[in-house]
């Protein structure tokens, strides 16, 4: 049987390019691009679910099908009738890239209502991943669900995973958004934060500051995301610092902290060092922002 990866969040519908306001329509979102390049670095012996909600609608259909023909598990994924996908569209504008959102009837809102079939998308995971727009996204009674259902996996055995994803927008205030993230964080064995956004809400001076105050939380292994600049990756008893290789050519960074993630944990699940870990993920990170999209095809990434 093969060993199995479930990631909970939110899949949306992405229009991105917008060149003479001609746009591409794709699907993605922080956790579903996770799952998309952890399903393309692992082999056969690995299953990777999606855990989400979506609606009736042509959209959703079209999601299930795309997620089914990506071999990314569609079992677990609830259906909310009265609900439909989350829309952003990206546009570039003074060499940065922008995001608008329509999302208030997203259907994802509601993944962690139901509570048993919260708990049994979970059974039996060897790994479970998601972040904190996947909290930012849900009502504060089915974020302690969601919680608990995390918590009952790592009792079974599941090692956690969680990308903290700061998006101080998605929160009623930043004191909850850096209270409930500090919470979800001291649950997990990996956390993966970016340096420059954790940096003006908890006051981190360096990346070592960042790692230093989730490793007192807990948490197995950090791993500090910087752009362009140095990754650290801190355990109890080791620190690697690695920065991405040189000269790749940005034409859009969309998905690239997400894809670090999806190939850092692909190698670690894999066996593999921090360093060779952190090395592939930059790797992958650094095929991904010169495509446009969060999602590249597979064959781009896989060796």
């Amino acid at each position: 049987m093969a060993r199995r990866i479930v990631s909970i969040g939110e899949c949306m519908i992405e229009m991105s390019g917008g060149e003479d306001r001609a746009y591409r329509l794709g699907y993605a979102g922080d956790t579903l691009n996770t799952a998309w390049y952890l399903r393309a670095l692992l082999g056969q012996d690995w299953s990777v679910d999606y855990l989400t909600a979506l609606g009736i609608d042509r959209y959703s259909g079209d999601i299930r099908r795309f997620l089914d023909d990506n071999q990314i598990g569609t079992s677990h994924i609830q259906t909310i009738h009265n609900r439909r996908p989350g829309l952003y569209m990206i546009h570039q504008e003074a060499g940065d890239r922008h995001f608008t959102y329509w999302r208030d009837t997203s259907a994802a809102k509601l993944l962690a209502d139901d509570k048993p079939a919260l708990a049994k998308a979970v059974e039996g995971a060897e790994l479970v991943y998601f972040s904190g727009i996947t909290l930012a996204i849900l009502a504060p009674r089915a974020r302690g669900r969601l919680l608990g259902a995390i918590v009952k996996a790592r009792d079974n055995g599941a090692r956690i995973a969680f990308d903290t994803n700061l998006r101080p927008a998605l929160w009623s205030s930043p004191r909850v958004m850096m209270g409930v993230l500090t919470a979800a964080a001291s649950l997990c064995d990996i956390v993966l934060p970016t340096h420059s956004d954790e940096a003006p809400l908890f006051g981190d001076k360096s990346v070592d500051d960042t790692a230093d105050r989730y490793l007192e939380l807990g948490v197995e292994e950090v791993v500090v995301k910087h752009g362009s600049k140095e990754a650290l990756i801190a355990t109890a008893t080791e620190r690697v610092r690695l920065a991405p290789a040189p000269g790749a050519h940005v034409v859009d960074p969309t998905g690239a902290g997400d894809s670090f993630n999806g190939a850092y944990l692909a190698a670690r699940l894999g066996g593999k060092s921090l360093h060779d870990a952190a090395t592939a993920a930059h790797r992958t990170a650094g095929i991904v922002i010169g495509h446009k999209g969060a999602l590249v095809d597979p064959g781009l990434v896989q060796q």
